[in-house]
């Protein structure tokens, strides 16, 4: 029987805490070489902008093998809907059953946070107590959640280029009790944080590297998965001593990485290794105190087959979804 979850569905299941231990072993098996992740694949047809990426993973741990078919279309948003959409389906490992069917949007925004804290917790410093975000909307909100689960931040200055956003989301965290800014700037943000949080669709680059101060810590997390996309220039990425998700993902879709290696500004070799090398303890992450270090954080099927396994477990002991048998 294969479930299917809806959104909804998944919203009451979702567990911050649970997803940032799961998506830390999952990047620490990539590194072990018990989980795969090949480089997604990006469909595109000549009379369209939207590209369709398939997300495939494999674990060991997890017993599963997981495709996530993520839909970027940037023309959505004239007729005011999602400009991206995803599905995940969980296939087992052992007798390649489908399990489950599940809509990506609640997956997609708690496991992209969850990595945001992984990558806190193993690079920034562990006196860090501000926390900036240039962009609050619903992945701000899920970073605030993720953000606390891994060190004490007391304080959050957050911009967005709407400031109904912005009230928006100070209603949503009012909960955790921060003393939180509204910047007039990014880079009020970006001077003022000990960890950035970058969270927009941004094309051209948003945050200037020289904007930043040593000892700070950046999770580069909201550009659509495009060679032509960043949201931190090429100055940012020199200066940091930089980590990837998947180094062969981002070599294919990170205009974040891409764009300064094209430039002849850095070279792919300049990475400084994946993070599932640092949470699997063969590459060292931040060096320092003065040390400037950035996750350049594009996305990858593993995340989401982590974060899978989770809800699926979560679905089935409390009996939610729907069963569909499929081979009817």
């Amino acid at each position: 029987m294969t479930l299917i979850l809806t959104a909804s569905e998944l919203q009451a299941l979702a567990d911050m805490p649970g997803t940032i231990t799961a998506v830390q072993r999952a990047f620490a098996g990539l590194s072990r070489g018990t989980a795969v992740q090949p480089a997604p694949d990006s469909l595109v047809l000549p009379s369209s902008d939207a590209r369709f990426l398939p997300m495939a993973a494999l674990s060991e741990a997890e017993g599963l093998a997981s495709v996530k078919l993520l839909a970027d279309i940037p023309a959505n948003q004239l007729a005011s809907l999602p400009t991206q959409r995803s599905t995940i389906m969980l296939v087992s490992q052992l007798t390649g059953e489908t399990l489950a069917i599940l809509d990506g949007k609640v997956p997609t925004r708690v496991r992209t946070a969850a990595a945001s804290a992984v990558a806190t917790k193993l690079l920034a410093r562990p006196g860090s107590t501000t926390l900036g975000l240039i962009g609050a909307g619903s992945l701000a909100v899920a970073h605030v959640e993720a953000m606390l689960a891994v060190l004490p931040f007391d304080k959050v200055i957050v911009w967005s280029r709407s400031a109904d956003t912005v009230s928006v989301f100070c209603d949503e965290v009012g909960h955790h009790r921060l003393n939180i800014t509204r910047a007039s700037s990014v880079r009020e943000v970006v001077e003022s944080a000990d960890v950035l949080c970058t969270l927009t669709p941004a094309i051209e680059p948003l945050v200037r590297g020289e904007w930043f101060r040593p000892g700070l810590h950046v999770n580069a997390v909201g550009s659509r998965p495009r060679p032509d996309h960043r949201e931190v220039d090429t100055t940012g990425m020199v200066r940091a001593r930089v980590f990837v998700d998947s180094l062969a993902t981002a070599k294919a879709k990170s205009g974040g990485l891409i764009i300064p290696v094209a430039e002849g500004a850095m070279s792919f070799e300049d990475v400084k290794g994946e993070l599932g090398d640092v949470a699997a303890g063969t590459k060292e992450g931040r060096l320092g105190e003065e040390d400037i270090t950035l996750f350049n954080s594009v996305g990858i099927g593993l995340q989401d087959l982590a974060i899978g396994r989770l809800l699926y477990d979560a679905a089935l002991n409390q009996g939610i979804g729907t069963h569909v048998e499929l081979n009817n």
